[in-house]
């Protein structure tokens, strides 16, 4: 996995490199102030321009990327970068709009007057207002009041930003000698959006064919959706990795979910478990049998290939027991090397129960339960907690996952218990 986030990393390094490259080709030096706003602003533009792309491509849902990487990762490295990309966007208008206002000798309310005069320019800046709506939605402080279904759709408009820019970025200076450079890197983000967001989902719809079965109540908000289809074999779907959802229900077929598998592919059965943390998982749990599914994937890198030590601690807190109990069951090992700490409030939000304490009894693994309000003064995730509870924590490789908040702590716990950072393997969403 290190190979494969350094090599991805690389990439989009080396693009911005040649982004810059471009801009300093052409660059004309001059220490004319009306000069020097509109180098800035062709700079500012190349990498914004850039930025868009790669935050696209990000999303795009190559599955060898995801698999190398990690999706968590990589929409964290997407949120990271959009906020760099909307500084660049807005920098990018104000220099060119300064350097224009300066070389006309006019005013800044004239001169936007006149720049929006030209049709590529006021698509632009169309895109530009559309940019900072995804940007202000996706802020934290109002992240948390909006739902997530109207997150989604107000973050689709980052294609339709980029394709009012599009015109405008093979009009600049800096791409006259290499439009077609920036064309094929657009068309090729492109091809890969309408690949593996549109053709390969519904491909595998026909293929596969999945419908609801059953919907059974597992605890407090918590239930399990069994879908049967055909060929299912052929998705290749691990445990511990994810697919993304789309149940063709009112109220439901327009937002798609991702959702751990909770237990492992058997024969033409597949099984998800989803708590209601929003409205659209809410709603799940008034799913009917017969129900088509638009399932896309699978997805995730937590699965047994990043094991590398003989010895597992499977750490999970609140529902995201459902990826770490088909690991239960199906990580090799004798008795004793594998481990399940399962983290909830209370004893009856515990899910899966009856099926955890069978496959620990079957495999003759361990498994415990730490209950407890997350603020209580003792803390059953703290490095010596887990010491005690594993004597040899170190020589564990430990899988993770839980809510955002948790698996930060407990990550932070097992490196202070001495457990090395290319050994804690985790994936976390949240919504």
């Amino acid at each position: 996995m290190r190979n494969a986030v350094g090599r991805v990393r690389g990439g989009i390094l080396a693009g911005a490199g040649v982004a810059t490259l471009l801009w300093a080709a052409q660059v004309r030096p001059s220490a004319r102030p009306d000069a020097l706003f509109a180098t800035a602003a062709h700079l500012s533009g190349l990498l914004a321009g850039y930025g868009v792309l790669v935050l696209l491509f990000l999303m795009a849902r190559v599955p060898a990327v995801e698999h190398g990487v990690g999706a968590d990762r990589l929409a964290r490295w997407h949120a990271f970068g959009g906020r760099y990309v909307l500084l660049l966007v807005f920098g990018h208008g104000l220099f060119a709009l300064l350097g224009y206002a300066v070389h006309e000798g006019t005013d800044v309310v004239s001169a936007a007057s006149e720049l929006l005069g030209y049709p590529a320019l006021a698509a632009a800046a169309a895109g530009t207002v559309l940019l900072a709506a995804v940007g202000v939605t996706s802020a934290r402080a109002v992240r948390r009041r909006v739902p997530h279904e109207t997150w989604r759709g107000v973050h689709l408009l980052v294609y339709l930003a980029a394709a009012l820019a599009f015109g405008h970025q093979l009009a600049g200076p800096d791409l006259a000698a290499a439009a077609w450079f920036w064309a094929l890197a657009h068309t090729v983000v492109a091809v890969l959006l309408v690949w593996y967001r549109a053709v390969v989902p519904v491909r595998q719809a026909m293929r596969h064919a999945l419908r609801v079965a059953d919907v059974r109540v597992e605890g407090p908000g918590v239930v399990s959706v069994v879908m049967y289809g055909q060929h299912l074999a052929e998705l290749r779907a691990e445990p511990g990795q994810f697919l993304r959802w789309r149940f063709l229900q009112r109220r439901l077929w327009h937002t798609a979910l991702p959702f751990s598998l909770s237990a492992p592919v058997r024969g033409n059965a597949l099984r998800i478990t989803v708590k209601g943390l929003g409205g659209h998982s809410r709603r799940i749990r008034r799913l009917r049998p017969g129900t088509r599914v638009l399932a896309t994937g699978p997805f995730g890198a937590l699965t047994a290939a990043r094991r590398t030590r003989p010895k597992v601690l499977l750490i999970a807190g609140g529902v995201g027991i459902t990826p770490m109990r088909a690991l239960f069951e199906t990580l090799p090992g004798g008795p004793g090397d594998i481990t399940l700490l399962y983290r909830a409030g209370a004893e009856e939000h515990l899910v899966l129960r009856t099926e955890l304490e069978a496959i620990a009894a079957e495999r003759q693994a361990g498994l415990h339960y730490l209950l407890g309000p997350s603020g209580a003064a003792y803390d059953p995730l703290a490095p010596q907690a887990l010491a005690a509870l594993v004597p040899d924590l170190a020589e564990h490789d430990v899988y993770l996952c839980g809510p955002p908040g948790m698996a930060e702590a407990t990550r932070a716990a097992l490196l202070r218990a001495g457990v090395p950072a290319g050994r804690i393997h985790s994936e976390c969403f949240s919504f």
